[in-house]
This record gives C-alpha cells, sequence and structure tokens, in this order.
C-alpha cells in the first residue's frame, strides 16, 4: 500500500476581533460610570518629640492633656496638673460635657493649637476615632444656627501613665477648679 502524503497548504487566519472592540467601547464607559470610588483620608499624628527638655526652657505655656481611661477622662496640663476629670463608661459618655470642657478651655488659650492623647491599652479604637474628632472640632449651637469650631487639630498620641492605688480618699477625689487655679 503506498502511503500518500499530501502538503498540508497553510493560510494565515484573520481573527476577527471587530465584535470584541465593540463590546469593550461599550462595556469599559459603563464600568467607570458605575465603580464606586472610595475616599481615603489620612489624619497627620505626631508623636511626642524627643527634646521636650529643651523645650521647657521656653516660654511655659499650656501643654493639654487627655488622658482616655476605660472608665474616665481626665483633662490636664503636663505643667499644672488636673484641669478636669469625669467618668466615663463604653456605652455612656457624656459628650455634651466632654466638649464644653474643651471649648471652655480652647476660650481661654485661643492660640493653643496641640494635645496629646494618653491612652490606656485597653481603650477600644473607636472610642478612640471619636475622642478624636471631638477634640479636633466641635458644633456649638447658636441662637438659629449650628457653627463648627476648631479646637486642637494637632493630636499626639502616646500611653497613659499607670493608675496608682491610693488608699488616700482625697487623691481618688477629682480636683475641682479652684484647687487647679490656686496651685
Amino acid at each position: 500500500m503506498k502511503l500518500v502524503r499530501r502538503k498540508h497548504i497553510s493560510k494565515d487566519v484573520e481573527l476577527n476581533i471587530t465584535a470584541f472592540l465593540n463590546l469593550m467601547v461599550i462595556l469599559i464607559p459603563f464600568l467607570l460610570i458605575t465603580a464606586v470610588f472610595s475616599r481615603v483620608t489620612v489624619l497627620e499624628l505626631n508623636l511626642p518629640s524627643k527634646n521636650a527638655i529643651a523645650k521647657q526652657e521656653e516660654k511655659i505655656k499650656l501643654q493639654l492633656e487627655l488622658v482616655v481611661r476605660k472608665t474616665s477622662f481626665e483633662i490636664r496640663d503636663s505643667n499644672l496638673g488636673r484641669i478636669k476629670y469625669f467618668p466615663r463608661s463604653e456605652d455612656d459618655t457624656n459628650w455634651k460635657y466632654f466638649t464644653d470642657v474643651l471649648v471652655e478651655i480652647k476660650s481661654r488659650f485661643p492660640e493653643e493649637q496641640n494635645i496629646t492623647l494618653l491612652l490606656e491599652p485597653k481603650v477600644n479604637y473607636k472610642t478612640l476615632i471619636m475622642i478624636m474628632d471631638r477634640v479636633r472640632y466641635a458644633d456649638i449651637v447658636q441662637i438659629t444656627e449650628v457653627e463648627t469650631v476648631e479646637l486642637f487639630p494637632n493630636i499626639s498620641i502616646g500611653d497613659a501613665p499607670e493608675l496608682l492605688e491610693d488608699t488616700h480618699p482625697a487623691a481618688a477625689a477629682p480636683a475641682t477648679e479652684a484647687e487647679v487655679t490656686s496651685k
């Protein structure tokens, strides 16, 4: 038996991509129109500087600190000590009182822009974000409108000092405004 070999003549085949290009022309604008673009907000945080001792030699001014504990807030000046103390819980925090205290401090020191948040390790992230929002801006109700006021936009974060368990009742009681002003 004789084997017959056939020569295959190969032709170049053209791909018809017209239908695919038509689909892409319609699909790409549709996807761009329906896409949801998210906005990422970046908040700059300043860590406490190492040369804080050199800065103390400069003019002594308000160095506002907010110590956030699981059961309390303590607003204080790093030079003078406690300004305000009030208890709180994760579920029940008096944010209006907190904002009123910060607005009062801002009215006394209008040029101050800095605050340091000192947090206990067990304070949850949601609370931290809520505090940062309330420290930066406050909504003040005027007679007929609500005005947003900038309080302390420059935020630094650190660890809260350990709470010392004193048996002395005066140490556990919060200082009054008269005690702070007399220091």
